[in-house]
């Protein structure tokens, strides 16, 4: 079956990366510019709209009313190096990365489309290492960004440190995943990376924080996509409904 909204590419040629990076847009079949749109910025997009499927989930929320207006922004990676460099907190074209974000991606949407050109209404989705650069970019921005999805995160003391520095997270809606199978994965530096300890670690911590927060454990869910797609309609609906 043929997905019923529309796909749009635009292109940013960035100031901060100084590459050219594309956006994938998808917007609902029923996108019309009189109404106001949510959106949800997923770093690793090729792979949401394709393994994660979210596209043909979007049609399927939407026709059914169980999510809000909302349009899906997707922003891919050249590389495992590449998408090291630029989501990993200690990477080398991380704070670039951000900027890229926060002062070019986010103009050219308000600008683009009809948003409400709030923190609240946009979201920031990732899995496993984009899934940290979405909190950490949320903890340094919560009045650009108010919404943060993040499947299986990579977390460590950086991480935990971000989080701690962080103001106003009492504002931030998380949703948060872990799978209880997820202690020896391997990573672009690492071949056996314990991931459920320190998530446990950065639930214990965002809770303290005040922010509205939705946490799971899968039951023996692994650092895969069979595990987080399983999840994205509950993701969808429990973060745009």
């Amino acid at each position: 079956m043929g997905r019923k909204g529309k796909m749009i590419e635009q292109e940013i040629d960035s100031n901060f990366l100084h590459e050219k990076m594309t956006l994938k847009i998808y917007q609902p079949e029923s996108f019309s510019p009189l109404y106001k749109y949510h959106i949800c910025i997923m770093q690793d997009g090729n792979d949401y709209f394709q393994l994660g499927r979210v596209a043909t989930l979007s049609d399927k929320l939407h026709e059914e009313f169980e999510i809000e207006n909302t349009i899906f922004v997707g922003i891919h990676y050249q590389d495992r190096h590449d998408r090291l460099k630029k989501y990993h907190p200690n990477g080398e074209q991380h704070e670039a990365y951000v900027k890229f974000l926060v002062n070019e991606v986010v103009p050219l949407l308000d600008d683009y489309l009809p948003t409400y050109h709030m923190g609240g209404s946009r979201a920031l989705m990732g899995d496993s290492l984009a899934g940290t650069l979405a909190l950490v970019v949320a903890s340094k921005y919560p009045n650009t960004f108010g919404k943060v999805i993040m499947q299986s995160p990579l977390v460590d003391d950086t991480v935990l440190e971000v989080v701690e520095n962080a103001k106003n997270l009492q504002s931030t809606d998380i949703y948060h995943t872990i799978g209880t199978n997820e202690t020896s994965v391997q990573t672009t530096l690492d071949p056996e990376v314990d991931f459920v300890t320190p998530n446990r670690k950065l639930k214990e911590l965002l809770e303290q924080k005040g922010a509205t927060y939705y946490y799971k454990e899968i039951p023996e869910g692994e650092h895969t996509w069979k595990y987080w797609q399983k999840d994205m309609q509950n993701v969808l609906t429990t973060m745009f409904s």
